[in-house]
């Protein structure tokens, strides 16, 4: 089966065949891009579907995924983002092995085809031009076979004429004799090219066609298999990723089978348990004896106080609340403000002092906890307490492995002079003795905290937790009237009035606290580079170009405490002034 043989006079419907099968192979490249596009599309959907549920870092959110139903869900979101990677690697598959191959081949197929039908065409432009020789070779024969007719039949007619001359016969008979010639001539002539055209046909149908044909059948076929070597690489590209997408789903299936209801449930116990013993029956009050009221110690408001819950600021508030039971404030407490109470003492102590306590060590800020998770029942207390020492063992640790770090640094140095300096890292290295003593001194205040909520150590005595609550009554006091006070030289910094419960604080201790200490040291100089006022207690006025001592550089509140002389020292907006501190001070690492 031979299209040079069965289809030799069909060159047109062959040029439109292979021109169609091209048509073909250029619609499948245009589907399989666009099936990568769609790959695509939904792997990056997918993967946005995965960020989208993932939890937020340093979040609420991410406490949650420490259930076993939650973790699972995080594990079904990676694998989902591994998921959508697959498909990402089938749409790059089948870019490089599908369309960009066909492509090559369809600029290739195309320049074949064309010189194919070229040759074709000329063949056939031959062929023709052999037929129109032997049509006008044809024509010329019976014409001049009619002329010799016509030449004979008049000189027969001469011939026959008595009246005519016998010049005239002759010339009639020399004419006729000459057409004769011509037409055998032609004759001959019309012999040869009918030859040679036959024998031109005759390799045209049976020799340059169908070679030319065989070429155009040969080439259709490669096409045929190319494209069909395509469709099955199509099926191999989404077959190749179908074990990776297995285990996907396997993992997906595994995490589901890790979901324990039993341990989700008793994580919520761990969570949420108070560490407090429900309340006791209320006992019966018999109002019919004449005698004052009272109220049994198993009532309601005494197992109030049974949970040991301490209160915060020696306020007369008589314990943790329980669940569920609501405590109306006085309407003195809803309508005095906490920083009113302290009127007396800010009056008598200057402003500035207010400024320290709110650098001092407490780490309380207007609606935070206090430092010793006081405010939560005495399980969840425990946990906070055992999350912060853990915290700031890793943060010795990491303190630690720097100053090894940069021991062994200096023993490189001092081995190696020419590689560095050994003195250049003592400052950094006492730095790192300073942090990790601070550091301990803070595990050690948590973990005191801790035993004592666990119960290796006695219960503070009551001396102890008066003088506690004291301390941090002052402080807050002191952040909440420091708040009113303070503010930047365009007056933009305002307090909320806060509605705490009320609190009586002795003003004496804490005017002793300031009573005693020495002047701070100076860390540096400082330039003036603009006029301040100070008008507000706690500042101090500065003039356009003045130089001053800085004690105290900006902690990020936006302001710098400087020294005029002995007597005058107060806070300047840290960007009136350009500070030169003394990196030698020793004061510069020092936190009021």
């Amino acid at each position: 089966m031979s299209w040079g043989t069965e289809l030799w006079d069909q060159f047109d419907n062959l040029e439109k065949h292979t021109q169609w099968g091209i048509d073909v192979l250029e619609k499948y490249i245009k589907f399989v891009k666009e099936r990568t596009e769609i790959e695509l599309s939904y792997a990056k959907q997918l993967r946005n579907l995965s960020k989208k549920y993932q939890p937020k870092k340093n979040s609420k959110e991410e406490e949650e995924y420490r259930y076993t139903s939650t973790r699972a869900f995080l594990a079904t979101l990676n694998e989902m983002n591994d998921y959508a990677g697959q498909h990402e690697v089938i749409s790059e598959n089948m870019t490089s092995l599908i369309i960009g191959e066909l492509t090559r081949y369809v600029q290739e197929l195309k320049q074949e085809r064309k010189s194919h039908f070229h040759d074709g065409r000329k063949a056939q432009q031959h062929i023709e031009t052999c037929w129109k020789q032997l049509e006008a070779s044809k024509r010329r024969f019976e014409r001049d076979c009619k002329e010799a007719d016509r030449a004979q039949q008049y000189f027969e007619k001469m011939d026959a004429d008595i009246n005519v001359t016998k010049a005239d016969v002759e010339k009639a008979r020399q004419q006729a004799q000459l057409r004769h010639q011509m037409a055998e001539d032609s004759k001959a002539e019309y012999s040869s090219t009918l030859q040679k055209f036959n024998s031109e046909q005759h390799d045209h149908y049976y020799t340059h066609i169908p070679n030319i044909f065989q070429k155009i059948q040969e080439m259709e076929e490669r096409r045929i298999v190319r494209i069909g070597e395509s469709m099955k690489t199509f099926a191999e590209v989404d077959r190749q990723v179908i074990p990776i997408i297995g285990k996907c789903l396997d993992e997906i299936t595994k995490a589901a089978e890790s979901v324990d209801h039993k341990n989700d449930s008793q994580m919520v116990i761990e969570a949420y348990k108070s560490g407090f013993e429900p309340p006791g029956d209320v006992d019966f009050e018999d109002f019919t004896q004449p005698m004052k009221r009272t109220v049994s110690e198993s009532s309601l408001s005494n197992s109030r106080g049974d949970g040991k819950y301490e209160p915060k600021f020696g306020s007369k508030s008589k314990g943790k609340l329980w669940p569920f039971i609501k405590k109306n404030k006085s309407p003195k407490q809803q309508k005095e403000p906490l920083s009113h109470r302290f009127n007396e003492f800010m009056t008598s102590k200057p402003k500035i002092h207010c400024f320290r306590s709110l650098k001092r060590g407490l780490s309380l800020k207007l609606g935070a906890g206090p430092e010793d998770f006081s405010n939560l029942p005495p399980e969840q207390r425990r946990k906070k307490l055992q999350q912060k020492v853990d915290e700031l063992n890793k943060d010795i640790q990491k303190e630690m492995d720097q100053r090894d770090a940069l021991t062994k640094m200096k023993d490189v140095y001092i081995k190696n002079p020419q590689m560095g300096d050994a003195a250049s890292v003592d400052h950094r290295l006492s730095e790192l003795e300073q942090n990790i003593e601070k550091l301990r001194l803070e595990v050690q205040k948590f973990e005191g905290w801790l035993a004592e909520v666990e119960g290796r150590l006695p219960m503070r005595t009551e001396q102890a937790r008066r003088q506690s609550g004291l301390y941090e009554a002052q402080n807050t006091s002191a952040v909440n009237s420091c708040a009113q006070d303070r503010e930047s030289p365009d007056g933009s910094y305002t307090e909320e009035q806060s509605q705490e419960t009320e609190m009586k604080v002795p003003a004496t201790d804490f005017d002793d606290e300031f009573d005693d200490e020495e002047p701070l040291p100076t860390i540096g100089t400082c330039k003036a580079l603009y006029t301040f006022e100070g008008q507000n207690e706690g500042t101090i006025s500065v003039a356009e170009g003045e130089m001053l001592y800085v004690i105290e550089e900006d902690k990020g509140d936006g302001w710098t405490r400087i020294r005029r002389n002995e007597d005058e020292e107060g806070y300047v907006p840290t960007s009136y002034v350009e500070v030169y501190l003394d990196k030698n001070a020793k004061g510069a690492m020092t936190y009021i």
